[in-house]
């Protein structure tokens, strides 16, 4: 006579282990080839979206691999018009700071709007836990950097001052014509 209890527990274990084997399937055959999860993507916005900025979001977006979810720009008509054009799907915004609290998933800014917007702007994200970049200068005076720097800390997000001119991948032809003194002496 056969055991009905063991023939359940048996029939439960193969059939976990038949439901568990479908969900370890890696990635790339269920999506494709280059497939990014939306869970392996970050949210990004920007806070000043044209000029600059427009180079700003679409650096940090590395071609698509992040999500671009907003744009905040006090004129979406003029030069931000581009960057809605690169990003369709992104919610547009006026107001930096009606954006940071309603878009509760975004991971990191870029701020690239005029000058004197640079630190309220960014110590606004940070307050929210958000990474930030932001554009030369950081801020009004040194004051104001360290308050910056500590709150940094103390949120424990990741923050960067631009400067494309030193990150500008030809300062490495520059810096070898120096070397080689290609150009001759420089004073």
């Amino acid at each position: 006579m056969k055991n009905k209890k063991h023939d359940s527990r048996r029939s439960f274990i193969k059939k976990s282990i038949a439901a568990s084997s479908i969900m370890i399937v890696p990635r790339h055959v269920l999506g494709g080839p280059g497939y990014i999860a939306p869970s392996d993507q970050l949210n990004l916005a920007a806070i000043g979206s044209g000029g600059k900025g427009e180079s700003d979001i679409s650096n940090a977006s590395v071609k698509g691999r992040e999500r671009v979810a907003a744009l905040c720009d006090v004129d979406f008509s003029g030069s931000a018009s581009r960057t809605v054009k690169k990003f369709p799907k992104a919610k547009q915004y006026a107001d930096y700071r009606v954006m940071l609290d309603k878009e509760k998933d975004i991971d990191a800014v870029t701020i690239s709007t005029p000058d004197h917007v640079h630190g309220p702007a960014a110590a606004f994200a940070m307050q929210r836990g958000i990474h930030v970049y932001v554009q030369k200068p950081m801020t009004h005076n040194i004051k104001e950097a360290r308050v910056l720097t500590q709150m940094a800390r103390d949120q424990k997000v990741v923050t960067q001052m631009g400067n494309q001119g030193g990150s500008n991948p030809l300062l490495n032809s520059v810096q070898h014509w120096i070397d080689s003194d290609a150009i001759g002496a420089v004073s």
